[in-house]
């Protein structure tokens, strides 16, 4: 179990707390704060993303643009101009919407899933696979394995090429001894990895030499925060606020970003809750000692609402962090 991290506070009472793990690093990779259990392995879920687009360009991928990158990094929202783009990834290689693997999903982002269900006569009919927040992976996926002549079918096997070689890389960024994979949501293989080794291959994407895949990443990540997100998504707000960040979220509560000099985070919140999220990455920003805004003061502090007013506060716990 983790420490006290982010308290909900209604009415002036302590409603409840969320704990978890953190780690920060100063721009050598140094350890300045470590709460929790930030060298026991977890699933980082979809803050991998980065790592393994930065496998994709190792093994030949070449985005047209840097917006197209970012859809092959995203969690996206299923707006409409990601679904555009992660339509054109698989003509270009002449794919379908069905050689995807990742299972049908409606759209994250809450407009666009309204409009699904909106166009839909049958609810189960309006989830599509490429609607799924990972599709674009998924199509960069497939373009990677056409380039190298791989098998399209079964690309998600763990013993396939390409998913051998994003294991590698993976396990290449993070120093993280080689372990058994799990299965991510999505149906990829997902690499377990501790909190501290997540952050120092952040750091090594966010300092990275012009012109390297991990560069390419960290740029098109900078460049498109709402590509790789969604409308008034965390990852998008966070980076807005702060320039040159580079962050990405995970499922169940996982967290991770760098800044230009190599300062670096990762989290994990036990209970996997998003309302614990934005806080708690705010309070990390403010202890590796970004510009402080009147943004990230928003940002760290969501109300509590009852009857439509302001009733409390969601906020990292005061001296923590």
């Amino acid at each position: 179990m983790g420490v006290e991290l982010v308290e909900v506070v209604r009415s002036g009472f302590r409603e409840c707390v969320h704990r978890g793990s953190v780690v920060i690093l100063d721009p050598a990779g140094t350890p300045e704060v470590t709460l929790g259990e930030v060298h026991l392995p977890i699933f980082p879920r979809s803050t991998n993303k980065p790592m393994q687009a930065i496998a994709l360009l190792r093994n030949g991928f070449q985005p047209v643009d840097a917006a197209e990158l970012a859809i092959a990094t995203a969690s996206h929202y299923g707006e409409p101009d990601q679904l555009r783009l992660v339509t054109r990834l698989l003509d270009r290689f002449g794919f379908t919407e069905n050689d995807l693997a990742c299972p049908p999903d409606l759209p994250l982002g809450e407009l666009p899933r309204a409009a699904a269900l909106a166009g839909a006569r049958d609810p189960l009919i309006a989830a599509r696979r490429i609607c799924m927040n990972c599709s674009g992976k998924h199509a960069a996926m497939l373009a990677t394995c056409a380039i190298n002549q791989w098998p399209t079918r079964g690309y998600h096997d763990p013993a396939h090429p390409l998913q051998c070689a994003v294991t590698a890389t993976v396990i290449d960024l993070t120093g993280e001894p080689e372990t058994d994979l799990g299965i991510d949501g999505c149906g990829l293989p997902i690499v377990p990895v501790s909190l501290i080794n997540l952050a120092r291959a952040y750091s090594r994407i966010a300092t990275a030499a012009p012109g390297t895949p991990e560069r390419r990443v960290a740029d098109a990540i900078r460049r498109h925060p709402r590509v790789i997100s969604g409308t008034a998504a965390p990852d998008l707000e966070t980076m807005l606020a702060t320039p040159g960040l580079v962050c990405k979220i995970g499922a169940d509560g996982v967290h991770a970003g760098a800044l230009p000099d190599g300062r670096a985070f990762a989290y994990k919140i036990d209970d996997g809750h998003d309302r614990a999220r934005m806080p708690l990455t705010q309070a990390i920003l403010q202890r590796m000692g970004i510009e402080w805004t009147a943004a990230h003061t928003e940002l760290a502090g969501p109300p509590v609402l009852g009857g439509g007013a302001r009733v409390g506060i969601i906020r990292a716990i005061p001296g923590v962090i």
